[in-house]
């Protein structure tokens, strides 16, 4: 049913059910996985003190591709093929463009992420990503 699942991440607690969730969709239906981080350039767009903001991206890159190898490592422990990326950008056109060029079947992730507004059921993230692909996603 599914070959490729797509979970994106931002690492916060929210996404963390998402990649559980997805990570274990793919082991019963034995699909690859692609873990997504985006590094949102508005949310980190502001240089820190001392620093500029190529700095505090690479920064966060770095972190994120640590993070990235962790989930693709449970993943190769049950057998499963996994792959990571980290990009640029703003995260619903990078997860629904890198599940379009990539064929994802699936797209899962968590309901909400970082931010966790209660206000809504759903992420301001996950909502555009809902909205604007034709791939089926799963919330979580």
């Amino acid at each position: 049913m599914y070959d490729t699942i797509l979970v994106p991440t931002d690492g916060s607690e929210q996404a963390s059910r998402g990649v559980d969730h997805g990570l274990n969709l793919a082991e019963q239906y034995d699909a690859s996985v692609v873990c997504l981080y985006v590094v949102d350039e508005r949310r980190h767009g502001r240089p820190p003190a001392l620093g500029s903001v190529e700095a505090e991206h690479e920064k966060i890159e770095d972190e994120a591709v640590e993070m990235l190898e962790g989930i693709a490592d449970r993943a190769r422990e049950v057998g499963l093929e996994a792959e990571c990326e980290c990009c640029r950008g703003l995260p619903w056109e990078e997860i629904i463009g890198y599940a379009e060029r990539d064929d994802a079947d699936l797209i899962v992730m968590g309901r909400r992420g970082a931010t966790n507004d209660r206000r809504t059921p759903l992420g301001s993230v996950t909502e555009r990503v809902v909205r604007q692909t034709e791939i089926p996603v799963q919330a979580v």
